[in-house]
Protein backbone atom coordinates (compact mmCIF):
# COMPACT_ATOMS: atom_id res chain seq x y z
CA UNK A 1 0.00 0.00 0.00
CA UNK A 2 1.25 3.45 -0.90
CA UNK A 3 1.46 5.71 2.14
CA UNK A 4 0.96 9.43 1.80
CA UNK A 5 2.19 10.86 5.11
CA UNK A 6 5.14 12.74 3.65
CA UNK A 7 5.84 15.30 0.96
CA UNK A 8 9.05 15.78 -1.04
CA UNK A 9 10.48 18.25 1.48
CA UNK A 10 10.13 15.71 4.28
CA UNK A 11 11.99 13.12 2.24
CA UNK A 12 14.77 15.63 1.56
CA UNK A 13 14.97 16.21 5.30
CA UNK A 14 15.13 12.43 5.80
CA UNK A 15 18.30 12.26 3.73
CA UNK A 16 20.02 14.88 5.89
CA UNK A 17 18.87 13.13 9.07
CA UNK A 18 20.13 9.81 7.75
CA UNK A 19 23.53 11.28 6.89
CA UNK A 20 23.82 12.78 10.39
CA UNK A 21 22.85 9.53 12.12
CA UNK A 22 25.18 7.47 9.95
CA UNK A 23 28.08 9.69 10.97
CA UNK A 24 27.26 10.63 14.55
CA UNK A 25 25.10 7.85 16.01
CA UNK A 26 25.25 4.47 14.29
CA UNK A 27 29.00 3.83 14.82
CA UNK A 28 28.82 4.62 18.55
CA UNK A 29 25.45 3.44 19.82
CA UNK A 30 26.75 0.07 21.02
CA UNK A 31 29.29 1.91 23.16
CA UNK A 32 26.53 4.10 24.59
CA UNK A 33 24.51 1.00 25.41
CA UNK A 34 27.40 -0.28 27.51
CA UNK A 35 27.90 3.14 29.12
CA UNK A 36 24.18 3.55 29.82
CA UNK A 37 24.06 7.11 28.51
CA UNK A 38 24.43 9.19 25.36
CA UNK A 39 27.15 11.88 25.49
CA UNK A 40 26.07 15.50 25.67
CA UNK A 41 28.19 16.28 22.62
CA UNK A 42 25.65 14.46 20.47
CA UNK A 43 22.96 16.90 21.59
CA UNK A 44 24.92 19.98 20.58
CA UNK A 45 25.82 18.33 17.27
CA UNK A 46 22.13 17.63 16.67
CA UNK A 47 21.28 21.21 17.56
CA UNK A 48 23.81 22.52 15.06
CA UNK A 49 22.22 20.25 12.44
CA UNK A 50 18.75 21.67 13.11
CA UNK A 51 17.32 18.47 14.58
CA UNK A 52 16.22 20.01 17.89
CA UNK A 53 13.42 22.52 18.34
CA UNK A 54 12.04 21.90 14.88
CA UNK A 55 8.69 23.42 15.85
CA UNK A 56 10.16 26.25 17.92
CA UNK A 57 10.15 29.87 16.67
CA UNK A 58 13.01 30.78 14.36
CA UNK A 59 13.85 33.82 16.50
CA UNK A 60 14.96 31.42 19.23
CA UNK A 61 16.99 29.18 16.92
CA UNK A 62 14.20 26.74 16.06
CA UNK A 63 12.97 25.55 12.71
CA UNK A 64 9.65 27.39 12.86
CA UNK A 65 7.91 24.37 11.33
CA UNK A 66 4.58 23.56 13.01
CA UNK A 67 4.29 20.17 11.36
CA UNK A 68 4.64 16.97 13.39
CA UNK A 69 5.77 15.08 10.30
CA UNK A 70 9.29 16.48 10.64
CA UNK A 71 9.54 14.84 14.06
CA UNK A 72 8.10 11.63 12.61
CA UNK A 73 10.96 11.50 10.10
CA UNK A 74 13.54 11.89 12.88
CA UNK A 75 11.82 9.25 15.05
CA UNK A 76 11.65 6.78 12.17
CA UNK A 77 15.28 7.20 11.21
CA UNK A 78 16.45 6.73 14.80
CA UNK A 79 14.25 3.63 15.11
CA UNK A 80 15.36 2.10 11.83
CA UNK A 81 19.02 2.07 12.98
CA UNK A 82 18.11 0.83 16.47
CA UNK A 83 19.19 4.06 18.20
CA UNK A 84 16.78 3.62 21.10
CA UNK A 85 18.95 5.52 23.57
CA UNK A 86 18.81 8.89 21.86
CA UNK A 87 16.21 10.99 23.69
CA UNK A 88 15.52 13.58 21.00
CA UNK A 89 11.85 12.56 20.78
CA UNK A 90 11.23 13.20 24.47
CA UNK A 91 12.94 16.58 24.12
CA UNK A 92 11.22 17.68 20.88
CA UNK A 93 7.81 16.04 20.97
CA UNK A 94 6.98 15.63 24.65
CA UNK A 95 8.62 18.53 26.51
CA UNK A 96 8.82 20.86 23.51
CA UNK A 97 5.08 21.63 23.23
CA UNK A 98 4.92 22.70 26.89
CA UNK A 99 7.70 25.24 26.39
CA UNK A 100 6.39 26.36 23.00
CA UNK A 101 2.78 26.87 24.05
CA UNK A 102 2.91 27.66 27.77
CA UNK A 103 6.18 29.53 28.36
CA UNK A 104 6.00 33.28 28.74
CA UNK A 105 8.01 35.61 26.51
CA UNK A 106 10.73 35.90 29.18
CA UNK A 107 10.80 32.14 29.74
CA UNK A 108 11.16 31.49 26.03
CA UNK A 109 14.04 33.93 25.82
CA UNK A 110 15.74 32.18 28.73
CA UNK A 111 15.24 28.57 27.65
CA UNK A 112 14.46 28.13 23.98
CA UNK A 113 17.83 29.12 22.46
CA UNK A 114 19.57 26.47 24.59
CA UNK A 115 16.76 23.99 23.90
CA UNK A 116 17.25 24.35 20.16
CA UNK A 117 21.05 24.31 20.36
CA UNK A 118 21.16 21.13 22.45
CA UNK A 119 22.82 23.00 25.29
CA UNK A 120 19.77 22.64 27.55
CA UNK A 121 18.52 19.05 27.58
CA UNK A 122 15.00 18.60 28.91
CA UNK A 123 12.89 16.04 30.75
CA UNK A 124 9.39 15.89 32.21
CA UNK A 125 8.82 14.43 35.66
CA UNK A 126 5.36 12.95 36.20
CA UNK A 127 5.86 9.40 37.46
CA UNK A 128 6.42 8.81 41.18
CA UNK A 129 7.35 5.65 43.12
CA UNK A 130 3.74 5.42 44.36
CA UNK A 131 1.96 6.95 41.37
CA UNK A 132 2.60 5.70 37.85
CA UNK A 133 -0.13 6.25 35.28
CA UNK A 134 -2.42 7.68 37.97
CA UNK A 135 -1.71 11.40 37.84
CA UNK A 136 -4.37 11.94 40.51
CA UNK A 137 -2.06 10.15 42.95
CA UNK A 138 0.87 12.55 42.67
CA UNK A 139 2.33 13.37 46.08
CA UNK A 140 5.12 15.79 45.18
CA UNK A 141 4.12 19.18 46.59
CA UNK A 142 5.09 22.82 46.16
CA UNK A 143 4.08 25.56 48.57
CA UNK A 144 4.39 29.26 47.87
CA UNK A 145 6.89 31.14 50.01
CA UNK A 146 7.37 34.74 48.93
CA UNK A 147 8.78 34.84 45.42
CA UNK A 148 9.49 31.10 45.38
CA UNK A 149 7.80 27.76 45.31
CA UNK A 150 9.28 25.28 47.79
CA UNK A 151 9.24 21.90 46.03
CA UNK A 152 9.40 18.58 47.91
CA UNK A 153 9.05 15.01 46.71
CA UNK A 154 10.55 12.50 44.30
CA UNK A 155 10.06 11.17 40.79
CA UNK A 156 11.22 8.00 39.11
CA UNK A 157 11.70 6.45 35.64
CA UNK A 158 12.54 9.89 34.20
CA UNK A 159 13.87 9.74 30.64
CA UNK A 160 16.87 12.05 30.05
CA UNK A 161 17.02 12.23 33.85
CA UNK A 162 20.80 12.25 34.16
CA UNK A 163 21.52 14.60 31.26
CA UNK A 164 18.57 16.96 31.81
CA UNK A 165 19.26 20.63 32.49
CA UNK A 166 15.57 21.63 32.61
CA UNK A 167 12.95 19.37 34.19
CA UNK A 168 9.25 20.14 33.96
CA UNK A 169 7.98 18.84 37.31
CA UNK A 170 4.33 18.04 37.99
CA UNK A 171 3.53 18.98 41.59
CA UNK A 172 0.56 19.61 43.84
CA UNK A 173 0.35 23.32 44.57
CA UNK A 174 -3.03 23.00 46.31
CA UNK A 175 -3.49 19.89 48.44
CA UNK A 176 -7.01 20.83 49.49
CA UNK A 177 -8.62 20.26 46.09
CA UNK A 178 -8.64 17.27 43.71
CA UNK A 179 -5.50 16.85 41.61
CA UNK A 180 -7.43 17.85 38.51
CA UNK A 181 -7.54 21.38 39.98
CA UNK A 182 -4.50 21.37 42.24
CA UNK A 183 -1.55 20.45 40.01
CA UNK A 184 0.93 22.91 38.50
CA UNK A 185 4.03 22.65 36.32
CA UNK A 186 7.32 23.97 37.67
CA UNK A 187 10.57 24.12 35.72
CA UNK A 188 13.52 22.96 37.84
CA UNK A 189 16.97 23.85 36.56
CA UNK A 190 20.26 22.01 36.97
CA UNK A 191 22.13 23.17 40.06
CA UNK A 192 19.19 24.39 42.11
CA UNK A 193 19.96 23.63 45.79
CA UNK A 194 18.04 20.58 47.00
CA UNK A 195 17.64 19.10 43.51
CA UNK A 196 19.49 15.80 43.19
CA UNK A 197 19.51 12.72 41.02
CA UNK A 198 19.64 9.11 42.02
CA UNK A 199 21.28 6.36 40.06
CA UNK A 200 21.03 5.85 36.33
CA UNK A 201 18.50 3.01 36.41
CA UNK A 202 19.46 -0.31 34.85
CA UNK A 203 16.70 -1.50 32.55
CA UNK A 204 15.72 -4.56 30.51
CA UNK A 205 16.01 -2.57 27.28
CA UNK A 206 16.74 0.97 26.07
CA UNK A 207 20.18 0.51 27.58
CA UNK A 208 21.70 3.73 26.22
CA UNK A 209 18.83 5.91 27.43
CA UNK A 210 19.57 7.61 30.76
CA UNK A 211 16.62 6.99 33.06
CA UNK A 212 16.87 8.34 36.58
CA UNK A 213 15.29 8.95 39.94
CA UNK A 214 14.94 12.64 40.83
CA UNK A 215 14.72 14.07 44.34
CA UNK A 216 13.49 17.50 45.47
CA UNK A 217 14.40 18.43 49.03
CA UNK A 218 12.79 21.83 49.67
CA UNK A 219 14.00 23.13 46.32
CA UNK A 220 13.32 26.85 46.02
CA UNK A 221 11.93 27.28 42.52
CA UNK A 222 11.44 30.93 41.50
CA UNK A 223 7.82 31.88 40.84
CA UNK A 224 9.08 32.94 37.39
CA UNK A 225 9.58 29.22 36.66
CA UNK A 226 5.88 28.40 36.87
CA UNK A 227 4.96 27.02 33.46
CA UNK A 228 1.43 27.77 32.33
CA UNK A 229 -1.30 28.59 34.81
CA UNK A 230 -1.22 27.74 38.50
CA UNK A 231 -3.67 24.92 39.25
CA UNK A 232 -4.10 23.98 35.58
CA UNK A 233 -1.26 21.48 35.42
CA UNK A 234 -3.62 18.55 34.93
CA UNK A 235 -5.36 20.33 32.05
CA UNK A 236 -2.01 21.18 30.46
CA UNK A 237 -1.00 17.51 30.65
CA UNK A 238 -4.26 16.36 29.09
CA UNK A 239 -3.75 18.79 26.22
CA UNK A 240 -0.28 17.44 25.43
CA UNK A 241 -0.49 13.72 26.21
CA UNK A 242 -2.16 12.81 22.86
CA UNK A 243 0.92 14.00 20.95
CA UNK A 244 3.21 12.10 23.34
CA UNK A 245 1.21 8.94 22.74
CA UNK A 246 1.22 9.47 18.99
CA UNK A 247 4.99 9.89 19.13
CA UNK A 248 5.20 6.48 20.80
CA UNK A 249 2.91 4.97 18.14
CA UNK A 250 5.05 6.36 15.31
CA UNK A 251 8.18 4.75 16.72
CA UNK A 252 6.31 1.50 17.44
CA UNK A 253 5.24 1.13 13.81
CA UNK A 254 8.72 2.03 12.58
CA UNK A 255 10.22 -0.60 14.87
CA UNK A 256 7.78 -3.26 13.70
CA UNK A 257 8.53 -2.44 10.06
CA UNK A 258 12.27 -2.63 10.71
CA UNK A 259 12.17 -5.98 12.49
CA UNK A 260 9.88 -7.42 9.84
CA UNK A 261 12.23 -6.36 7.02
CA UNK A 262 15.25 -7.80 8.84
CA UNK A 263 13.41 -11.08 9.38
CA UNK A 264 12.33 -11.41 5.76
CA UNK A 265 15.98 -10.97 4.80
CA UNK A 266 17.03 -13.57 7.36
CA UNK A 267 14.51 -16.29 6.43
CA UNK A 268 15.34 -15.83 2.77
CA UNK A 269 19.01 -16.60 3.30
CA UNK A 270 18.86 -19.04 6.23
CA UNK A 271 18.18 -22.69 5.28
CA UNK A 272 16.80 -25.71 7.13
CA UNK A 273 16.28 -29.19 5.70
CA UNK A 274 17.79 -27.96 2.46
CA UNK A 275 15.30 -25.11 1.97
CA UNK A 276 15.16 -21.42 2.88
CA UNK A 277 13.23 -21.00 6.14
CA UNK A 278 10.97 -18.52 4.43
CA UNK A 279 9.76 -21.13 1.96
CA UNK A 280 7.96 -23.11 4.66
CA UNK A 281 4.25 -22.40 4.83
CA UNK A 282 4.35 -21.61 8.53
CA UNK A 283 6.98 -18.90 8.02
CA UNK A 284 5.13 -17.43 5.06
CA UNK A 285 1.85 -17.31 6.97
CA UNK A 286 3.39 -15.72 10.07
CA UNK A 287 5.12 -13.05 8.01
CA UNK A 288 2.04 -12.46 5.86
CA UNK A 289 -0.06 -11.89 8.97
CA UNK A 290 2.51 -9.52 10.47
CA UNK A 291 2.87 -7.59 7.22
CA UNK A 292 -0.88 -7.10 7.07
CA UNK A 293 -1.14 -5.91 10.67
CA UNK A 294 1.81 -3.54 10.34
CA UNK A 295 0.33 -2.04 7.17
CA UNK A 296 -3.02 -1.51 8.91
CA UNK A 297 -1.24 0.06 11.91
CA UNK A 298 0.74 2.48 9.76
CA UNK A 299 -2.39 3.49 7.88
CA UNK A 300 -4.18 4.34 11.14
CA UNK A 301 -1.16 6.19 12.53
CA UNK A 302 -0.82 8.15 9.28
CA UNK A 303 -4.39 9.33 9.75
CA UNK A 304 -3.70 10.25 13.38
CA UNK A 305 -0.70 12.31 12.27
CA UNK A 306 -2.87 14.07 9.71
CA UNK A 307 -5.52 14.82 12.33
CA UNK A 308 -2.91 16.12 14.77
CA UNK A 309 -1.90 18.58 12.09
CA UNK A 310 -5.47 19.78 11.61
CA UNK A 311 -6.19 19.92 15.34
CA UNK A 312 -8.71 17.08 15.17
CA UNK A 313 -6.82 14.29 16.96
CA UNK A 314 -8.76 13.18 20.02
CA UNK A 315 -7.36 11.74 23.22
CA UNK A 316 -9.32 8.56 22.47
CA UNK A 317 -7.81 8.07 19.02
CA UNK A 318 -4.32 8.75 20.40
CA UNK A 319 -4.94 6.12 23.10
CA UNK A 320 -6.08 3.64 20.44
CA UNK A 321 -2.95 4.29 18.40
CA UNK A 322 -0.67 3.96 21.41
CA UNK A 323 -2.02 0.69 22.79
CA UNK A 324 -2.56 -1.05 19.46
CA UNK A 325 0.80 -0.22 17.89
CA UNK A 326 2.88 -0.94 20.99
CA UNK A 327 1.23 -4.33 21.49
CA UNK A 328 1.84 -5.02 17.81
CA UNK A 329 5.46 -3.91 18.08
CA UNK A 330 6.11 -6.45 20.82
CA UNK A 331 4.18 -9.16 18.94
CA UNK A 332 6.21 -8.58 15.77
CA UNK A 333 9.50 -8.63 17.68
CA UNK A 334 8.51 -11.82 19.48
CA UNK A 335 7.34 -13.68 16.36
CA UNK A 336 10.37 -12.55 14.40
CA UNK A 337 12.75 -13.59 17.15
CA UNK A 338 11.17 -17.06 17.02
CA UNK A 339 11.78 -17.24 13.27
CA UNK A 340 15.45 -16.49 13.92
CA UNK A 341 15.65 -19.59 16.12
CA UNK A 342 18.59 -19.69 18.53
CA UNK A 343 20.29 -16.83 16.73
CA UNK A 344 17.41 -14.57 17.69
CA UNK A 345 18.38 -14.99 21.33
CA UNK A 346 21.93 -13.81 20.66
CA UNK A 347 22.64 -10.17 21.46
CA UNK A 348 24.53 -9.53 18.23
CA UNK A 349 21.32 -10.00 16.23
CA UNK A 350 19.25 -6.84 16.09
CA UNK A 351 16.01 -8.74 16.59
CA UNK A 352 17.00 -9.51 20.18
CA UNK A 353 17.59 -5.84 20.95
CA UNK A 354 14.31 -4.91 19.28
CA UNK A 355 12.54 -7.50 21.43
CA UNK A 356 14.04 -6.09 24.64
CA UNK A 357 13.43 -2.48 23.68
CA UNK A 358 9.82 -3.12 22.68
CA UNK A 359 8.67 -4.27 26.08
CA UNK A 360 8.51 -0.86 27.72
CA UNK A 361 6.39 0.68 24.97
CA UNK A 362 3.16 -0.67 26.45
CA UNK A 363 4.12 0.76 29.86
CA UNK A 364 5.31 4.34 29.49
CA UNK A 365 3.25 7.23 28.18
CA UNK A 366 0.42 5.74 30.23
CA UNK A 367 0.10 1.96 30.43
CA UNK A 368 -1.99 0.23 27.80
CA UNK A 369 -4.49 -0.65 30.49
CA UNK A 370 -5.02 3.08 31.03
CA UNK A 371 -5.36 3.54 27.26
CA UNK A 372 -8.19 1.02 27.26
CA UNK A 373 -9.84 2.85 30.18
CA UNK A 374 -9.76 6.06 28.14
CA UNK A 375 -11.29 4.29 25.15
CA UNK A 376 -13.90 2.52 27.25
CA UNK A 377 -15.01 5.71 28.96
CA UNK A 378 -15.38 7.40 25.56
CA UNK A 379 -17.91 4.69 24.77
CA UNK A 380 -19.96 5.59 27.84
CA UNK A 381 -18.85 2.48 29.73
Amino acid sequence: MRHTRYEAEHEDFRQSVRAFLDAEVAPFHDDWERAGIVPRELWTAAGAQGLLGIEMPERHGGGGLRDFRWSCVLSEELTWIGASGVGFGLHNDVVGPYLRDLATHDQQQRWLPGFCAGELITAIAMTEPGAGSDLQGIQTTARRDGDDWVLSGSKTFITNGINADLVVVVARTDVDVPASRGLSLLVVERGMPGFSRGRNLEKVGLKAQDTAELFFDDVRVPAANLLGTEGRGFAHLMENLPQERLHIAVSAVASAETVLALTVEYVTSRTAFGRPIGSFQHSRFVLAELQTEVTVARTFVDECVRQLGTGDLTATDAAMAKWWTTELQHKVADRCLQLHGGYGYMSEYRVSKAWRDSRVQSIYGGTNEIMKEIIGRSMGL
